[in-house]
Parts: structure tokens; C-alpha cells; sequence
């Protein structure tokens, strides 16, 4: 036993080394008398130096990957090489270097095979799994130079803004195969309806770089725009002048929900009880989100909303294979998105959200009377509970009557109109008697809110401006994480590549 404990030790003696360092600076702070957060920051970067000689000394028990001469590798005769090569390898603890033999067909060709690589599983790259993980979940939910910033300066870990995007474009490569792979939910977990709903946000983007140059090197534009070539203000941008456009970015989210059978007086109960923080519906279950920017890739695959109804109606497939659950599609008035719901789910019972119809009916209260009076509110919610007990056509009637008998102003006109088409354009889609009869739900506010917290607050702050390269892969991994996938995810992405370089498990 003694001997096993003395050949530990050696094997471990950088560990042992850098840990008698933490050892001194505990026990210097102790005789001194320091402050306690003192002697925490003192130790962080010491104990990160622990964690680097670990590693090292795992590196070094290792051996050096020599398996003789030649090897014998899918049929072909590798030889090893003549002196050691040197790899990186950038651990949270810092970067190590890897000294090993490697195995070729003839000196300074490609490498073929290096056993301490597979031994050790190391990556394709330098940067490890570990950073990797780190630095995308940082990545998802601040700008990369925060996620650089707060690696560097809070656990001494030295990277830049630069290799945090790296590593969400990496990454994010593995997405689409992963969710092609999951499985849908245990049917034992679902409930009785399915709901599937989809909305839009703009992105912006950045000018093309072909676009940028040529504005750098002053190359004239078309003859046609020559009318516009004159001296601008640098203070001022005119519309279509701006530095960025948006890109319409799409998500949609799939959902199991209780019925919920109410009538209209008792829906009105519940919006001024959920208004005092009291309301209790049921909740959705098993909810999958997807997002996608429109564009064509540079594989020249289109992405963009048509990608998320695909994905919708895939996972209804999924989750109903025989089509008998009662499949709900609860979205705005976008017409390109019911479009599309025509397209991909054909038997779905459509429904547009009643936040957006409440939104019409303030707009057209705010033709009489003043903007939020509590004469507007009651005006409002009469004609809401109308719309609640099925009553469309007839509240149609009544602001077409207003239309030809007010005394409106050319907008509040144009107002009024602008709410009687949509009211005539989703009328079929608005017969919310029957859907609180079938205990449907008739509010968006799944994906209203998954939309702004998956691309609003992380791609539309001040001063973002993001190419689409670059913003999807992201958007892929914020999506993933709110799917509470994140772990899943990153084990497959370790799998998928340990089975690529070296054809064994991770």
C-alpha cells in the first residue's frame, strides 16, 4: 500500500506543488489577520493554477501516445513520427501542451492517428468541451464581450469576445441534427389539446460587406440613385439610410394544455382576476420552441417561418400520430403566418389571439372618446363581451354604422375602417363563443412572450447589429436553452464528435 501511495504522489506532483501554494496563502492570511475577501481573491487564481497542474499531471500519466513503430489503421500502415507534436489544449484552467507521437503516412503529411488524443478524448480544436459549455451558456444571455469580460475577470479564465462567438457558431452547427434525434414527450405527461402557435420580430442586420466597402472606397452608386449622391449630414439619417435593416426572424412553439371550458361572463371574471394576480388556468405542458431568421444559407437552404411550421407539424406528428387530439393554432392577424397554417396544418381549429382583438377594439374606442378614459374602457368591454359570445357580424355592423354616421377626422376614419376589415378578414376565426364552450384557449401569450425574451432581449438592444450567419446559430442555442435541452444537447454534441475523430464513445 505504501508503494501505491508513493507512486501517486509522484504522478500528481504538480498537483501537489500548486496546492502547497494554496496552503501558504491560507495560512498567511490566518498569521496576518487578513480580511476574508481578501484572502478569496487571493486564492482564485490559485486555485485555478491547481486545476491547470491537475490536468497536466493527467496528461503526463498519461504516456506519450507511442504505439510502436507503425500501426495498422483501416487496412493502411501508418508510421509514427519521428519527433513529438505539440498541441494546445484551452482548459477553463488555462491553455495546456500536449506532447505526443503521432501517426502518418510519410513524414510532415496529415496527421492520421494520435492514440493519446482518443486516449485523453480531446476535441477537433483547442478549446475544450468545458470552455466551450461555458462560454455559450454565457453567450445566450449577454453580448460576447460580457461573457469574455465576466470569464476573465471573475474566475481568471483569459479569452476574448471574438472566441465566445466562435464557439456559439461551432455549436450551433450540432443543433438541427440534434432535434431531429429527441424524442417527442411521454404520452403519460400530456394533456388533452395541442397548440401550436408561431409569431414574428425584426433582427437587425447588418449591411452586407460588399455593400460597406464599396461605401468606404466612395464608388459612385447606380445611375439611377444619382439623384441621391450629394453631401449628407452626419448628424442626421434619412429614412432608408440607416446603418442596419431588420431581418424578420420567426418563432413558434408547440404545447399540450387542459381544456378550459368557460363562458363569456366568466372569461371577463378571469382577465380582472389575472389583472390582481389571481387567475388560475391551466398551464401549458412539454412546451418546444423553435426560432429561425429568414434567409438563404450559404448551402442554399431557405430558413426562415416556413422552417417553424415544418418543425410544428413534425412534432404534432410526433405527439398525435393517429391525428385524433383536437390541435389548436392560436396566432395574430399576420396573414403570411396563417398562410402557412393553411400549408402545414390544415385540420388545426385557427383562433386569433383575443389580446390583438382587444387591441383593435381600444384602437376604435379611441375614435369617440379619449386615449385610456374610463369612457373608452366601458367602450371596450361592451363590445368585447359582444365578440366573447359570438357576436361579430354584429359588432362589425355597428362601427360600419358609425363609420357612415360619426363626424371622424380622415385618420380616426381611416382607424375605424382599418378595424372593421380585420374584423371581416378573421371573422371565422373569431368565433370565441364556441371556442370557450370547448375549452379552447384564445390567447398567444405563450408566444408573445417566448418571442420577446428569445429575440428581443438578447438581439434587440441599443446598438446591436448582428449578420445572419452569425445570429442564427445563437438564436438556435437560446432556443435550446429555454427548452431546458441544454445539457442533452451538449452530451450530444461531445457523442457526435468523439464518434467523428475517433469512432468511439465520448
Amino acid at each position: 500500500m505504501h508503494g501505491i501511495l508513493d507512486e501517486r504522489e509522484v504522478v500528481c506532483k504538480n498537483t501537489l506543488a500548486a496546492f502547497e501554494e494554496v496552503i501558504c496563502t491560507v495560512r498567511t492570511g490566518i498569521d496576518e489577520e487578513k480580511r476574508l475577501d481578501q484572502v478569496e481573491r487571493e486564492l482564485m487564481p490559485l486555485l485555478m493554477a491547481v486545476g491547470k497542474a491537475a490536468l497536466q499531471d493527467v496528461v503526463v500519466a498519461s504516456g506519450d501516445g507511442d504505439a510502436g513503430k507503425t500501426v495498422e489503421i483501416e487496412n493502411r500502415t501508418l508510421r509514427r513520427s519521428p519527433e513529438k507534436h505539440c498541441r494546445a489544449y484551452r482548459s477553463i484552467f488555462g491553455t495546456l501542451k500536449i506532447s505526443r507521437y503521432v501517426y502518418q503516412l510519410r513524414a510532415k503529411t496529415k496527421v492520421l492517428h494520435a492514440p493519446l488524443d482518443a486516449r485523453l478524448g480531446l476535441p477537433a480544436d483547442e478549446v475544450s468541451y468545458v470552455l466551450e459549455d461555458w462560454l455559450s451558456r454565457l453567450s445566450v444571455n449577454m453580448p460576447y464581450a460580457s461573457a469574455a469580460e465576466f470569464l476573465s475577470k471573475t474566475v481568471c479564465i483569459p479569452v476574448q469576445a471574438t472566441t465566445a462567438e466562435n464557439r456559439v457558431r461551432k455549436l450551433g452547427e450540432h443543433v438541427e441534427s440534434f432535434y431531429e434525434e429527441r424524442r417527442p414527450p411521454p404520452i403519460e405527461d400530456e394533456q388533452e389539446l395541442l397548440v401550436c402557435t408561431a409569431d414574428g420580430k425584426g433582427v437587425p442586420i447588418r449591411r452586407p460587406l460588399e455593400q460597406r466597402l464599396e461605401e468606404e472606397l466612395g464608388i459612385k452608386p447606380h445611375k439611377r440613385h444619382r439623384k441621391n449622391d450629394y453631401a449628407k449630414s452626419a448628424r442626421r439619417t434619412a429614412v432608408g439610410d440607416r446603418n442596419a435593416r431588420t431581418q424578420r426572424a420567426t418563432a413558434g412553439a408547440c404545447y399540450s394544455i387542459a381544456p378550459n371550458r368557460r363562458s363569456a361572463e366568466q372569461m371577463l371574471a378571469s382577465e380582472a382576476e389575472k389583472k390582481q394576480g389571481t387567475g388560475d388556468d391551466p398551464r401549458p405542458v412539454n412546451k418546444r420552441l423553435w426560432a429561425e431568421l429568414t434567409w438563404i444559407g450559404e448551402d442554399g437552404v431557405s430558413r426562415g417561418a416556413e422552417r417553424v411550421f415544418a418543425a410544428l407539424a413534425e412534432e404534432v406528428a410526433q405527439r398525435d400520430p393517429e391525428g385524433k387530439r383536437p390541435l389548436v393554432c392560436v396566432m395574430d392577424g399576420d396573414r403570411s403566418l396563417w398562410k402557412l397554417q393553411q400549408e402545414y396544418l390544415p385540420r388545426a381549429v385557427c383562433i386569433v389571439d383575443l389580446f390583438h382583438v382587444m387591441d383593435k377594439l381600444w384602437k376604435a374606442a379611441h375614435c369617440f372618446h379619449r386615449e385610456c378614459s374610463v369612457e373608452a374602457e366601458a367602450f371596450v368591454t361592451r363590445y368585447l363581451r359582444m365578440l366573447l359570445e359570438g357576436n361579430v357580424d354584429s359588432v362589425r355592423g355597428v362601427f360600419r354604422r358609425f363609420l357612415n354616421q360619426k363626424q371622424l377626422t380622415p385618420a380616426k376614419r381611416a382607424n375605424l375602417q382599418e378595424v372593421i376589415t380585420y374584423f371581416k378578414t378573421n371573422r371565422q376565426r373569431m368565433r370565441y363563443d364556441q371556442f370557450l364552450a370547448a375549452g379552447y384557449p384564445i390567447g398567444s401569450g405563450v408566444i408573445e412572450g417566448a418571442c420577446k425574451h428569445i429575440i428581443g432581449d438578447r438581439f434587440c438592444n441599443s446598438g446591436m447589429r448582428w449578420e445572419i450567419e452569425g445570429a442564427q446559430p445563437l438564436l438556435d442555442l437560446r432556443v435550446t436553452r429555454l427548452n431546458q435541452e441544454w445539457e442533452p444537447f451538449i452530451q450530444y454534441r461531445i457523442q457526435t464528435e468523439q464518434n467523428n475523430l475517433y469512432q468511439q464513445a465520448a
